[in-house]
């Protein structure tokens, strides 16, 4: 007789013995640059986390008073009783943040990509999409009922033969949907979204562009990607974000023309179906923007940082890829080298975890280090050290 879950031992013991499995460390209090993770104090070198506003008092102290006046959840989803005040205040703090008619607030990044892109296109579509595009993006495409294509990583030929290619389609493609991370979340390379603009415009293609890892880290003030180019929001017509990363706290959403988050929150279902923001979260994604706006510094101490780790890697010959942002790759190649680098750096007080395939090519292990804005000097000299002793114990270097 069938086994009907017998797959789910299997499969997971195929990937212990593959070395392909998560082992979860637990971070014990705040996520700060000198924290407690597994009981041991360490340097967090790998969370995305990026303006440390995570434990910033002003956010704090907006989640606390947001739950004295409004309670910890708001008991419905926003259709019909949970679209609380907040949530409203965020929205159009955000848009103006942006520089956008409109925005609206999902659940989370993966939610809003997962929910929006199988709106935009479906049966007599085509969608197109970079090879290195995020999982969130992936999912969004296959829960579409779109024809799709895919282009070589951030090569713009490549997209300009495959819109051509598209044009040639008989009857015509009704839309055509361009889909790019803004920040490539493995390399920290930037896709080179003026270009993919331009094309776009010269097909009549729909640009989307996914920045979770550009906001707070790219543009005037930290207000990514779109920003960063100085791009007009007519020619990028969905801006997808975060707050779960630069901003310090939970949720994913989208910024556009007054018409697409009308479309949007009729149409997302991960929108539509999901409860909505509890109010302390809303309120801190509220007093993320107040900081971004009042206390420029943060964004500056970030790329100070990420200039100087950068360099000093480099300098030991260390390979970091082609890294634009503060995402910063240490490629060792073997899965089970990175691991060891991992596990020796944490035990010499560095918490940075692996990256192995499949979330990367198997012979591109490497050990991700994210850049935070409050990292002193002393703790990146502290990291350099312990990546430079263990390096050459390795024989990395």
């Amino acid at each position: 007789m069938r086994n009907p879950t017998a797959f789910l031992k299997e499969e997971y013991e195929s990937l212990v013995k593959n070395e392909l499995d998560w082992k979860l460390r637990i971070l014990q209090g705040p996520s700060t640059p000198r924290c407690v993770v597994d009981g041991k104090k360490v340097l967090m070198l790998c969370s995305n986390n990026y303006l440390g506003l995570s434990n910033h008092p002003r956010l704090k102290e907006a989640a606390m008073k947001a739950i004295k006046t409004h309670g910890v959840g708001s008991g419905s989803v926003r259709p019909i009783a949970g679209n609380m005040d907040l949530h409203i205040e965020l929205e159009k703090r955000l848009a103006k943040f942006k520089h956008a008619e409109a925005s609206l607030v999902y659940q989370t990044g993966f939610a809003a990509n997962a929910g929006l892109i199988p709106q935009l296109a479906g049966k007599e579509d085509l969608i197109i999409s970079d090879e290195l595009n995020h999982g969130s993006i992936i999912d969004g495409v296959r829960l579409s009922h779109a024809e799709r294509a895919v282009y070589k990583h951030c090569d713009m030929a490549d997209l300009e033969r495959v819109l051509n290619e598209a044009e040639k389609h008989s009857p015509p493609y009704r839309r055509i949907l361009l889909l790019t991370d803004g920040v490539f979340s493995m390399d920290g390379d930037i896709a080179p979204l003026d270009q993919i603009a331009k094309l776009g415009e010269e097909h009549g293609a729909m640009v989307f562009v996914d920045d979770a890892h550009g906001e707070g880290v790219l543009g005037e003030g930290g207000r990514g990607i779109v920003s960063h180019f100085k791009l007009d929001r007519r020619k990028v017509h969905v801006e997808m974000g975060t707050f779960s990363k630069a901003f310090g706290v939970v949720g994913g959403h989208v910024s556009g023309s007054k018409d697409l988050i009308d479309f949007a929150y009729n149409r997302s279902r991960t929108w539509l179906l999901s409860g909505s923001h509890p109010p302390p979260v809303a309120a801190a994604c509220i007093a993320a923007i107040d900081v971004l706006e009042s206390e420029p510094h943060h964004v500056k101490t970030l790329w100070d940082n990420t200039r100087y780790f950068k360099k000093e890697m480099k300098d030991l010959g260390f390979n970091i890829g082609r890294s634009q942002t503060p995402i910063t790759p240490v490629i060792v190649g073997e899965s089970g080298v990175a691991k060891k680098l991992s596990t020796r750096l944490f035990e010499e007080g560095v918490f940075a975890l692996p990256i192995v395939y499949p979330m990367v090519a198997r012979d591109q292990a490497r050990i991700r280090t994210m850049m935070n804005a409050a990292l002193t000097k002393d703790d990146l000299n502290f990291a350099i050290s312990a990546f430079e002793k263990i390096g050459r114990e390795l024989s990395i270097i």
